[in-house]
This record gives structure tokens, C-alpha cells and sequence, in this order.
């Protein structure tokens, strides 16, 4: 009889653990269905869905990620944007012997330096604190100050794919913030 009650108790104990860790994947997949669709919701009111979608997809945490989640993965997306453009600029000031040009690309590092190690991270700490109208500021700040990088060159900047990229990544961001 203890045999036959070991053994009814190891079953249910086995039927209960196979029960219960079903339903925690159910939950789990239901859990990653909705954070998909809140990103989907939220990419389709932005300028570019497609990039809004794989610049949010590509961060390991987007799945886990709520609608302030999401604004900071997309704002991190375009600081490494901005560290990408950087690191161009960077490349273009070691290589060229022309002295002129060699200030600008110079005077376009001296720009995009504060935008990568405090305006975007200010951003982010006002999406962190529910402050959002100062980090759509910053989004059109950014703006403003690649628009007058480019400015410099007068036959069109070396900067216009990057930076044309990065501006749809600002617009994206403005329209996410926006949404909170």
C-alpha cells in the first residue's frame, strides 16, 4: 500500500510540475506577443516602421520592454548612430592632408562629442524620470546640430548617408516620445 501511495505521489507530483511549467510558458509566450504587438502599435505611428521595428527588435530587451522601455531602446539605437558617425568623422580627420577640410570634419567631431556623451544620455534620464518633453527637445537638438555639421560643406557633406539615416532614427525617436 505505501508502494501504491509513494508512487501516486510521485505522479502527481509529476503531473502537477509538467501542468505548471506549461502554463508558465503560455504565459511567457503571451507575455512576448503583447511586448510585440505594444512595439508594432508604437512603430506603426512613426515615420518608418520598418527601421522603428528592427532598431527595437535588435536590442535583446525589447521583449521585455514597455512602452518607456521601448523609447529608451530607440534612443540607445540612435546614440549608437551617433557613436557609428562619430567614429566615421574620426576615421575622415586622420585621413585627409587637406587642412581645411580636415577643420571641419574636426569641427563636426567637436558636434557630435556632447551628443554622444551627454545629450543622449540626458535622454534617456528624462525617459527614465517621465520627462519627455525635454528628451523630444533633445531629439530636434541633435537635429539642429548635424544639420549645421553638414553645413559646412559646401559640395555636400561626406556625412549625408550617415546623417540622413540618423535623422530618420531622430524622427522615429520624436514620434515613440510622443506616444508616452
Amino acid at each position: 500500500m505505501k508502494k501504491t501511495s509513494a508512487f501516486m505521489s510521485f505522479f502527481q507530483t509529476l503531473l502537477f510540475s509538467c501542468l505548471f511549467l506549461q502554463l508558465t510558458q503560455s504565459s511567457t509566450q503571451m507575455n512576448d506577443i503583447v511586448l510585440d504587438d505594444l512595439v508594432d502599435d508604437m512603430c506603426k505611428k512613426t515615420p518608418n516602421f520598418d527601421l522603428c521595428s528592427s532598431t527595437i527588435h535588435s536590442n535583446p530587451q525589447a521583449g521585455k520592454s514597455d512602452a518607456n522601455g521601448i523609447a529608451v531602446i530607440m534612443v540607445n539605437g540612435i546614440l549608437q548612430s551617433v557613436t557609428n558617425t562619430l567614429s566615421f568623422i574620426q576615421g575622415l580627420v586622420k585621413e585627409t592632408k587637406d587642412p581645411e577640410l580636415q577643420r571641419k570634419y574636426v569641427s563636426c567631431a567637436e558636434t557630435y562629442i556632447p551628443l554622444e556623451k551627454t545629450i543622449l544620455p540626458q535622454a534617456v534620464d528624462s525617459i527614465n524620470k517621465k520627462k519627455y518633453g525635454l528628451a523630444i527637445f533633445s531629439m530636434g537638438f541633435i537635429g539642429k546640430e548635424i544639420d549645421s555639421c553638414n553645413k559646412q560643406f559646401s559640395n555636400g557633406s561626406p556625412l549625408n548617408e550617415k546623417t540622413g539615416s540618423l535623422h530618420q532614427l531622430l524622427d522615429i525617436g520624436t514620434a515613440i516620445l510622443k506616444q508616452l
